[in-house]
Order: structure tokens, then C-alpha cells, then sequence
């Protein structure tokens, strides 16, 4: 293997002066750099992909672990919460991510062009149909190049990045990740039912909620729309919930100095003790203990 640095390494390091997330001017582009393998964080993974120049993460999907590195990229079809680790990485070699959320009208144009496809889906790696990885192209990498590559010449992005945008949606439609891109552009009637009801989630994870009212917001039976949910994001509708508020109160404790029983009020929850017992099954830790230690570490997605 050469020890030459690719393309979208040199690029990726060169707009990342430093560890952590990093906005840039290419819409729903977010660069990730880390120098030191990180802790399991929570983070909800938004319709997108991740492309690695370097490095290795793994990603706990539910009961699902999936792993991705520079030969190998992660792709949501929906909201997804995860607990994510880089575990590859050094201030030699340090992980390098492009994440990309994609754009919206640039699918309906995939959906009205009839591109979209399920070709190449035994490609899969621990596939999921929220959640899957699947083996780089030499063609894909190389739209991310060129893509990341517009932040040297900023006058371009405007006229230029949509174009690469619209390859790089062709590229994974026609390739391994087509299922995905399919759901993604066109959707279909359990998967959009499911996205209703994890909008419906996100916006009011503070509340009571039972899976009566989320199937009707959803338009499905109970039953029903906990098989399929649980399917999609390999979490049942009051687990999604538990991950949202766990990560909104570690967040709290964390960035805005809460005490537990302050984040689990703010969050939702009417008793300390069942708040302690979730937050400690999912992070190892009791919620002091594990927010002490991450007070004033960057988490890195």
C-alpha cells in the first residue's frame, strides 16, 4: 500500500486544522477529523452518507454493530440513533470523514428520472434498511474528491457542486447502495409510515407516548408499525425514544452543566431512579460518573 496520502486525504486535512466537525461552505457537508481513537457517543444519523479518506468507526445500531473504513461507507435511509467510536486512528493517520446529507430536491429528480435501483444489494455488509455499509468505488471516491475540492475555489461552488451532487446520487443509486437510494428518492409506504412516525418522535421525545398514539400518527396498526419500525431502525418505537432523551440529558450534563436530575426532568422522565437505570444500561455508567468525565471532551461523530 502506498504511504502517499490520497486526494481527499490531502483536502480533508488540509480544511481541518484541528480535531472535531467542521462545517464548510458545500451545503449539507460536514468534515470530521479526530488524532486519537474516541469514546462511544450517541448521535442520530440523518438520511446521509459517510465516506472515510482515513481511519476506521464502529457503529451500534440497536443490537447491530457495523464497521466502516476508507474501503467501505455507511449510508442512512432514515433518522438512525447510533453510539459511534472512531477506533482507528493517530496524529500520523488521524480519521478522516466527509459526512454528506443529501439533498432533497436532488432526489426527487432521482425519483422522476426512474434511477434509482436495487442493483447490487448482495453487496451488502450487515445491511439494514435504515442502515448499511457497502465497498467504495474508485468512481465515487473520486466525486468526493472533486467535491471537497471546490472549497479551494469557492466561486465555483455554487455553479459546480450541484453537478457532482447529482453524480454522486447517480453513483450510489446504480451501485450496491440502489436499495437504500430507492427508499431514499421514492420511498416506500412502511418506510415513509415509519419516517412519520420518527419526525413525530424526534419532535416530541419529552412527552408521554404510546404506541397507540404513534400508529395513528404513523397511519398503521400497532402491530404493525413495531415490526416495521423495529426492522428499519433495529430499535422498538419506545427504545427510539429512550435514545433520543438519554443523548438530549448527556448533552445537558455534559454541555450546559445540568445535574442528573435536572437532565432527566428536561428530558422527560418523572422518575430519577428509572432515568439512572436506562442511562447507565446504555453508557455503563451512572450519569454524575459518566458526565464528570466527558465535561469539556468534544464529541466527534
Amino acid at each position: 500500500m502506498s504511504d502517499q496520502p490520497s486526494p481527499l486525504t490531502s483536502l480533508i486535512v488540509r480544511h481541518t486544522p484541528a480535531d472535531g466537525m467542521h462545517d464548510c461552505a458545500l451545503p449539507g457537508v460536514t468534515l470530521i477529523r479526530s488524532s486519537t481513537p474516541t469514546m462511544p457517543m450517541p448521535v442520530v444519523y440523518e438520511p446521509s452518507i459517510c465516506i472515510l479518506a482515513q481511519g476506521r468507526k464502529q457503529v451500534l445500531a440497536g443490537e447491530q454493530m457495523l464497521e466502516y473504513d476508507c474501503a467501505h461507507y455507511l449510508i442512512a435511509a432514515v433518522d438512525v440513533p447510533v453510539i459511534g467510536a472512531v477506533t482507528e486512528a493517530s496524529a500520523a493517520r488521524p480519521y478522516l470523514c466527509v459526512y454528506y446529507r443529501f439533498n432533497r430536491p436532488e432526489l426527487a429528480k432521482l425519483a422522476l428520472r426512474g434511477d434509482a435501483s436495487a442493483a447490487g444489494q448482495s453487496g451488502a455488509r450487515h445491511a439494514t434498511r435504515g442502515l448499511a455499509v457497502h465497498a467504495v468505488t474508485p468512481q465515487l471516491v473520486g466525486a468526493f474528491t472533486r467535491l471537497v475540492e471546490l472549497l479551494d475555489t469557492p466561486a465555483d461552488i455554487a455553479a459546480l457542486a450541484p453537478l457532482i451532487e447529482q453524480e454522486i446520487i447517480y453513483r450510489l443509486s446504480t451501485g450496491p447502495a440502489g436499495a437504500e437510494m430507492r427508499h431514499l428518492a421514492v420511498g416506500d409506504r412502511s418506510l415513509n409510515q415509519v419516517a412519520r412516525a420518527i419526525g413525530w418522535i424526534k419532535d416530541h421525545f419529552r412527552e408521554p407516548i404510546t404506541i397507540g398514539l404513534l400508529a395513528e400518527q404513523a397511519g398503521m396498526s400497532p402491530s404493525s408499525l413495531h415490526a416495521h419500525f423495529k426492522s428499519i431502525t433495529q430499535l422498538s418505537p419506545i427504545q427510539y425514544r429512550a435514545r433520543l432523551r438519554l443523548q438530549e440529558a448527556r448533552r445537558l450534563m455534559v454541555a450546559e452543566g445540568m445535574d442528573a436530575a435536572q437532565a432527566a426532568f428536561k428530558v422527560g422522565y418523572d422518575s430519577a431512579s428509572q432515568f439512572s437505570r436506562e442511562y447507565g444500561r446504555l453508557y455503563g455508567e451512572a450519569p454524575a460518573t459518566d458526565a464528570h468525565r466527558l465535561r469539556g471532551r468534544a464529541a466527534i461523530l
